[in-house]
Order: structure tokens, then sequence, then C-alpha cells
């Protein structure tokens, strides 16, 4: 075994639909494996309302409600996005779909920075609550434990074992029931309060705003309200991962929402009901959440070890349901990552699958950013937090406009008719809830923090139009080529000869342009005339992932392989030239061509292999980090295990 498949694991073969079945996530596994995105922000995100309430808590009744209706229509208006993009792709999708693709590209971006901020903050997050309960003396340790547990996440991804989830299954179940259960004892032992809550609420409103009038305690509500606004992040990792669900996608994906909104609705608002019930007080060194359920166990008549124990397992947990939700960033990141490279927005290589069927360029692209982001805020919560949230609700608002662009503009075909105003009323409705959350948001956080991811986002749309720019201009000048061999005209009828095993063989490495694979042919027949006697073509095409999200896709993928080298062979056999073909598929293009090229040689032994090479003038790191090098890849083992295969330069500009 090589050191990679010791680290990582033995390839996965992708034309197996055994392989395809083992990565997908039925319902209840997927509410374990991404639902956890969402229900662990309810580890900071209550607290970070309730702390924004500034000593007016009674308030906080009022931020229950609002914060389990939100997740409600948030949620079911994402329902939407399920129904109408079944194959996945999120935020990222809908808006380039729904609005263009350079609203596509705002929301995929935004995207890209928020999956990497929810690593980083549900690392830091866990730490915290892990060092809640160890000693003083440990802390200057924790953001070294974040790191390891950041390096431990990415292996795990990178190793595919990020859809294994009945790992994650025991502790998410864990988490939800404890809490669940601490939520309702919570709001039980404190009963006798619950009559008097609506009139002191109402009592503490009128006495502020008398005050300070009315409009300060609209704001004062808005900005607690919308500093929470973490707590709704991660209802869109559903949508954006359909294509991992189990068939029926639709029927699972929406039962996969229905069940995160539930749990997330409940705990959510539950949680701020307790800090509200049990008058939590924010303590220096500990979370918000470990201070009421620290008041709640000894009001239970717990003492000594079993409250110590107690306490530690609720925390514990807490922790685990946080690294399952950088587990599902690693999860969302990659993919739209995947479907902006399809776009030509960032390099095609974030596209390609490992051998461990993982889009492994992404995952190590979102580990080194949350690195990166966990060593800058020196794993602060409270500093992440102020980067998080602008980023998520700036997608949620692009989408759900896109979604009522939609139903406004389809409401005249029969699919719509009767049912069209129902569903812009649920999307309209979430998409100004969104909006005005992410106007406070930006406005709040902006001075504090907020203004250092509109930046990074910002960098990031403006290298992506960059990277579209050149893929373009070489889609242009390839085009270019293809057109000059367009009219090329076949030769006779006659029936070719049949190629002979230890003749001279001229193999050639095509693509899918047709002119390349033309002008490496007559380029060797102009050099050596008359000297090969059979003409090889192979083509091994890259099963990425968009083509893995589907048999359809595969099929497709097949016949494209198989029409252009049948192209080639049709065209050497109407000039009396004896031609075959091979095709091969694979996530690896250099290992799959290099099984091609052995397969060859094994029947005609006799072979001198061409490809032909993409040349820019100004060849730089950023060229080759936009182009495949397999070619020189290939060239280099070939040459070790002394085959021989000529690159034929072609120049683009």
């Amino acid at each position: 075994m090589s050191w990679r498949e010791r680290l990582l694991g033995k390839a996965r073969d992708p034309l197996s639909t055994h392989s395809r079945h083992s990565l997908t996530l039925a319902a209840f596994f997927a509410w374990a494996a991404l639902g956890a995105d969402g229900l662990s922000s309810v580890i900071y995100g209550p607290a970070e309302a309730f702390r924004a309430l500034d000593g007016h808590t009674h308030l906080a009744l009022l931020l229950a409600l609002a914060t389990a209706l939100t997740v409600w229509v948030v949620a079911l208006a994402y329902n939407q996005v399920i129904e109408l993009f079944p194959t996945g792709g999120g935020g990222y999708r809908v808006s380039t779909a729904l609005l263009g693709p350079k609203a596509g590209l705002v929301s995929g971006s935004a995207l890209v920075v928020d999956y990497v901020l929810t690593i980083a903050i549900s690392i830091a997050a866990a730490s915290d609550a892990i060092f809640s309960f160890l000693p003083p003396a440990a802390y200057p340790y924790k953001l070294l434990f974040a790191l390891f547990t950041l390096l431990a996440l990415s292996w795990a991804n990178l190793g595919g074992k990020q859809t294994s989830p009945m790992l994650l299954v025991p502790v998410f179940c864990a988490f939800v029931l404890s809490h669940v259960a601490m939520i309702l004892w919570g709001v039980a032992a404190q009963s006798s309060q619950l009559g008097a809550l609506v009139p002191a609420t109402l009592q503490d409103m009128r006495s502020v705003s008398q005050q300070e009038g009315w409009l300060f305690v609209l704001a004062l509500f808005i900005r607690a309200y919308s500093l929470g606004a973490g707590t709704y992040t991660g209802i869109e990792i559903v949508s954006n991962n359909v294509d991992k669900l189990t068939p029926p996608v639709l029927k699972t994906g929406k039962l996969t929402m229905r069940m995160m909104a539930a749990s997330l609705s409940l705990m959510a608002a539950g949680i701020v009901l307790l800090y509200l019930l049990w008058h939590a007080v924010p303590q220096t060194g500990e979370t918000l959440n470990a201070t009421v359920f620290n008041q709640m166990l000894s009001a239970m008549g717990l003492s000594g070890l079993t409250h110590g124990v107690s306490l530690v397992l609720l925390l514990v947990l807490e922790a685990g349901v946080l690294w399952i939700a950088a587990n599902a960033g690693f999860l969302g990141g990659p993919a739209v990552l995947s479907n902006m490279a399809s776009d030509s927005w960032v390099p095609h290589r974030f596209r390609y699958l490992s051998n461990r069927l993982v889009t492994e360029n992404g995952i190590v692209l979102m580990g080194l950013a949350a690195t990166a982001a966990l060593l800058l805020t020196g794993g602060s919560v409270a500093l992440l937090i102020v980067l998080y949230s602008i980023n998520v609700f700036l997608t949620f608002t692009l989408s759900l406009l896109g979604m009522s662009r939609y139903w406004y503009v389809n409401r005249k075909t029969p699919r719509l008719r009767g049912q069209w105003k129902r569903r812009l009323a649920l999307s309209g409705s979430a998409a100004l809830l969104c909006a005005t959350i992410l106007l406070v948001l930006i406005v709040q956080k902006f001075f504090e923090g907020g203004w250092i991811t509109l930046l990074l986002t910002s960098l990031l749309v403006m290298l992506c139009i960059l990277t579209r720019r050149h893929y373009q201009h070489t889609r242009r000048e390839i085009q270019k080529v293809d057109q000059i061999f367009a009219d090329l005209p076949y030769g006779s009828d006659a029936m070719p000869p049949a190629p002979q095993a230890d003749a001279p063989t001229a193999a050639f490495i095509v693509g899918s342009s047709r002119g390349g694979g033309l002008h490496a042919v007559l380029w060797v027949q102009r050099m050596f005339p008359d000297h090969f006697k059979n003409f090889v073509f192979i083509n091994a095409r890259t099963v990425d992932a968009q083509v893995y999200g589907g048999a359809e896709k595969l099929a497709t993928l097949r016949m494209q392989a198989n029409t252009s080298v049948k192209y080639f062979e049709r065209f050497c056999n109407s000039f009396g030239l004896a031609a075959d073909s091979r095709i091969g598929f694979g996530t690896d293009a250099v290992n799959t061509l290099e099984i091609l090229v052995d397969q060859t040689l094994e029947q005609y032994p006799n072979t001198l292999f061409f490809a032909s090479k993409l040349v820019f003038k100004k060849e730089n790191f950023v060229t080759r980090l936009l182009h495949n090098q397999a070619i020189s890849a290939l060239q280099h083992r070939m040459h070790v295990k002394g085959q021989q295969l000529m690159v034929l330069p072609m120049r683009l500009d």
C-alpha cells in the first residue's frame, strides 16, 4: 500500500453503484450529518442574542418566539429550493439560474467564506465548551487543541469518512435528547413564572418606552434579534447537498429539512427561554449554556461528583455536535466550490474527485482557510461571530429573491396556476425577513469587524472574475483551432485495413478538442510519412463531482468519450489507415491514462505516443494552477518506465 492509501484508505471505484450507494445519506442520518450545522448554533447564537438585550431580559420572550418563527419561515422557503433544484447546489445554483451569473457569483463567494467561518467558529466554540470545565491552567492550550481538532477533521474528510454518519448519530442524538430534556425540565421547574411572563414583558416594554421611547425598544429588539442570526445558519446546507441524499432525493431532502426546522426551532427558542426563566448572567471563562445548566443541575439536587459529571457530559455533547457542524462545513464548502468550478469561476481542479471520491482540493482549501481564521482570531468565538452570519443572510436573500422572481414570472404556467400566490408569499416573506436581518447585521457589525467579511468576499468575487476571463479567453482560442479543422474533408469510403499488432503504431492522447487531435495526427503524418501503419486514439475522462451526481451523467460521459475517439477512427479509416481506440474513466486522469497506455503497449508493442499540450507565451504559477498538468505528469511517469511520449506544443496566444 502507498502512504496515501495507508493514511486515507484504498481507492474507490467511481463507476461502481455500490460506491455511490455507500456515500448517500438517508433522512435520519442526513439530519445528523447535515442538521448539526444548524442545531450546533443553539450553543452560541441564542447566547449572543440574549447578551444583546443589555439587561432588558423580559424581551427574551419575544425573542424566543421570533427565533422559532424565523427558523420555520426560512426552512419552508428552502424546501421550495429543494423542490426546484433536486440536484443540489443550494444558494449558488439558485441565484445563478434565477437571477443570473453575477448574482450566483456573489452568492457562491459568500457561501465559500461562510463555510470557512462555519468550520472555524464551530471548532472554536467546541474548544470553549471543553475548556469550560477544565482548570484555568489548561486555557493557554485551547488554540492548540482547536488546531489539532481541525487537522483531525480534515484527515477524516480527505478519507471520505465525512459521509459515514453512523459514528455521528449517537453523539448527535445524545445531544438532542439531553438538551431537549434540560429545556423541558427547566421550563417545567419554573412553571410558576410562566403565567407572569407576558404581563412582565409588556410592563418592561412600557417602562423602557416611557424612559427611552418606543423607537429605542424596537431598535434594541431588532439588534438582539439580528445579532442572534447565527442561530439560523446551516439551514441552507441541506439544499446544497441534496445530491448526497438517498433516492428519492426530493422526499428525503424535504423530510430532512422539516426535521431540522422542528428541532432547531424548539431548541433555540427553548434555550432563550431558559436564560430568561433562570436569570442567566454571563460568567467569565464559561459559556452561557454552561452557566444556566450549572444552575439547573444544582436545582435538581445534584451535587459533588454527580453534578460535575453531568455538567461535563452536557458540555462534551455540545462540543461533539459542534465538531459535527464543522464536519458539515467540509461538506458544504467543497460542494459550492465544485459547482463554481463547473462554471469556470474558480480553478477546474476544485471539481475533481480524489480516489476516495471526495473533492480533495476543496477540502484542503477549507482546512487551510479555517486554520488561518483560527490563528488570526486566536480562536475567539466573540470575534469570529462578528465575521459570521453576514454572508449567510446575503446568500439567503439572493436565493429567496430568485425564488420569488421565479414564482411571479412563471405564474401563468399550468403547473403553478392556483399555487403561485401561496408560494410567492412564502418566498417573498422569507426574502424580506432575511434582507432586513442582513441590513441590520451590516450596520451593527461593520465597524466591529464585519467589514473584513465583506472585504474577503469582494476579493474572492474579483479573483473569480479574473479566473473566468482567463478560461473564456482560452476557450475562444481553442475554438479557433477547432474551426480551422472543422471543414477538413474525409477521404474515400474504401474498406480500411485491420490493425496489425507488430506494425509501427502511433497512439494519440486526445481530449474534447477535435482541432488539437487532428493537429497532432497531421503533424505526425507530415513528419513521419507512411511510417506508422496503426493509429490508436486514447481518451481518458475524469469522473468529477458534477458527473458523479448520477447514472445519467455517467452515461453521458461515456457517450461523449466514445463519440470523440470514434470520430478520429473514422477520419483515419477514410484515408485507408488502420485505426483503433481506447477510453477510460477515473478520478485521476494521469492514473487512467497510464493504465490505457499499458493496455495499448500490450496489444501494440511497437508504439510511440503523442499528445498535444496547451502552451502559453507567459506561463506562470497562475496558468499552471488553472490548467491540468496531466500530460507533463504522464510523460514523466512514462519516461521512468522506459516508454516514449512526444508532447506537441499547441500555443494559443
